[in-house]
């Protein structure tokens, strides 16, 4: 589908687990095997991806870099610090690639329950379009409100899209959208693509690729994964 270019990707997990109650949700076990593990492993996996780069908080550094000799993973050349911000994290690890990779993966490294068949709906979305975003369809009633708390209007949920990852994109572009990105402050990526004025692709995703965020996700993880029977 990309004819030969090479493909990245940069798993995002420099967050602080702020909400997970002095649990480093990255490290803990899923099943047998560290979050983290599990996360990187559809992409360590699939024949497409080339290469890839992790972004860990700074002072987990060392234990992302035994947790990559311990599972022995060939692909992933680079473990790097996260920044101040997300996009300050996704942006270290873009200029690791620079001049090395024509279209990149970014996916949350809190999700660890995806599937190698996203990867290739990502890859077919993407080579449409430049850019594309996993999402599914959201299932429940959603009200815009005013300040006050007041409902303002209620939206079309036929039109509405809970945005996941991963999310995939031409290099340049994203590249582009990062440093044209100044001081916004965005949970996603696509996001600083939509800035540019450039189209982003849906591919759908799966209601199971969840994101730990609190103790109760992690819960909600670990049912799935058993469910999964892997």
């Amino acid at each position: 589908m990309f004819n030969g270019q090479r493909v990245a990707a940069i798993i995002a997990a420099a967050g602080r687990s702020e909400r997970m109650q002095g649990v480093d949700k990255i490290f803990t076990l899923l099943g047998n095997r560290p979050v983290l593990a599990r996360t990187v492993y559809p992409f360590e996996c699939h024949p497409m991806i080339d290469r890839i780069v992790i972004v860990l908080n700074a002072e987990r550094m060392g234990e992302g870099k035994r947790l990559a000799d311990y599972e022995k993973w060939r692909k992933v050349t680079d473990i790097v610090a996260g920044g101040e911000r997300r996009q300050d994290s996704v942006m270290n690890a873009l200029k690791k690639l620079e001049g090395d990779a024509r279209w990149v993966f970014i996916h949350d490294g809190a999700r660890p329950l995806m599937r190698l068949h996203q990867i290739d709906d990502g890859i077919e979305a993407a080579a449409e379009s430049g850019a594309a975003v996993s999402a599914v369809p959201v299932t429940d009633t959603i009200k815009l409100s005013r300040e006050d708390g007041m409902i303002e209007t209620t939206l079309p949920r036929e039109r509405l899209w809970a945005v996941q990852t991963p999310q995939v994109f031409r290099y340049d572009l994203i590249r582009r959208a990062y440093e044209a990105a100044e001081d916004a402050s965005v949970t996603d990526d696509a996001s600083l693509v939509e800035r540019l004025g450039a189209a982003v692709k849906i591919f759908q995703g799966s209601y199971g690729n969840i994101k730990i965020t609190t103790p109760e996700s992690l819960a909600t993880a670990e049912m799935l994964w058993r469910r999964s029977g892997e």
